[in-house]
């Protein structure tokens, strides 16, 4: 059975996009649960497995179950449009220890056995303890595993909110919504369902839906937020397999004699909109020269920017994109 979410007239005025570094933590910590569904991620996977084996994983992974509850304290609704993870895990450990205990006794439910572990038991007989080192357990996550990768993933994130920010004014918000994934699809202009695992309906009253693109949840479609909860959709952001991939070895050389090896560099990393400090870090050159760069090709026709927040996006121009593939 799909999920399905019900709007009313209120809730097609509040929707809105938003990203969150601890959903992407705790997604991230999912991704690495044996046997793992590493899919894009493999590149990211090579470079983070020593500290991903120095954490101590196993509560957090008895909360996540193949198919089922996960504790919504853990990974809830970003709080704003880009909260911080410091923000984001203050409000994790402020949860009530008795409402958390709710949460976590429906995820563990959902796994054969795992209340009656001794691993389980101990997370539900001191639920403000659990809180503590769950809370403790995922900033440990964070900082290994997420935040040395966060600059490019944000980039990423900030992308697709940016370019589907642009189809919402240009195709509006039924239109947009299927285009977010093809599970999904929009019904009678009044629900959004979604074609996945499990069985969620919720009205939205007028709460709205919060837009939520990720890295770490690919494959999946999430929306399986109850009250107290803001209603959310999750979905997998565009372009991670291109993302995740290494920088490609070599620029093309008829490119580089045309516009100089850097400028070519810059040009060709740009198979999805960047930030001028993420092509810095993707091509090891200096942000004053990736931003020198970035100009020259923006006013030769090449480039255009788009203004996210506080962040300027850079994405090839149709020109630019035929010159940077040959096509």
């Amino acid at each position: 059975m799909p999920f399905e979410l019900h709007f009313g007239e209120a809730d097609l005025l509040r929707c809105r996009f938003a990203v969150s570094p601890l959903w992407e933590t705790q997604a991230a910590v999912r991704a690495l649960k044996p046997p793992g569904r590493h899919g894009p991620h493999t590149w990211w996977l090579r470079r983070t497995r020593a500290a991903a084996d120095a954490l101590d994983l196993a509560a957090l992974w008895l909360l996540m179950p193949v198919r089922g509850h996960n504790p919504d304290f853990l990974g809830p609704p970003p709080l704003g449009p880009a909260a911080s993870f410091a923000e984001e895990i203050a409000a994790v450990r402020a949860a009530d220890p008795k409402a958390a205990r709710a949460d976590l006794a429906k995820a563990l439910a959902d796994t054969p056995g795992a209340a009656d572990s001794p691993l389980g038991r101990r997370l539900l007989e001191d639920p403000a303890r659990s809180v503590r080192e769950l809370a403790g357990v995922l900033e440990a996550a964070w900082h290994a595993l997420v935040e040395p990768h966060w600059p490019r993933l944000r980039a990423l994130l900030d992308a697709d909110v940016a370019y589907h920010s642009r189809r919402l004014a240009e195709v509006g918000l039924g239109a947009l919504l299927p285009e977010l994934d093809r599970r999904l699809a929009w019904e009678a202009g009044t629900t959004l369902t979604a074609r996945w695992h499990g069985r969620h309906a919720r009205r939205l009253d007028g709460q709205g839906l919060v837009l939520m693109p990720s890295v770490f949840s690919w494959p999946e479609v999430i929306s399986g937020f109850e009250p107290p909860w803001q209603p959310t959709l999750v979905y997998p952001a565009r372009g991670i397999a291109e993302w995740w991939a290494a920088p490609a070895e070599h620029t093309p050389e008829a490119l580089a004699r045309l516009l100089g090896r850097n400028r070519a560099a810059v040009l060709t990393a740009l198979a999805q909109p960047a930030t001028t400090s993420a092509l810095a870090r993707r091509l090891g050159l200096a942000p004053s020269s990736v931003s020198a760069h970035l100009s020259t090709l923006r006013a030769a026709g090449l480039l255009h920017a788009r203004r996210y927040g506080h962040q300027v996006l850079y994405e090839r121009t149709p020109l630019g994109a035929a010159l940077a593939t040959g096509g």
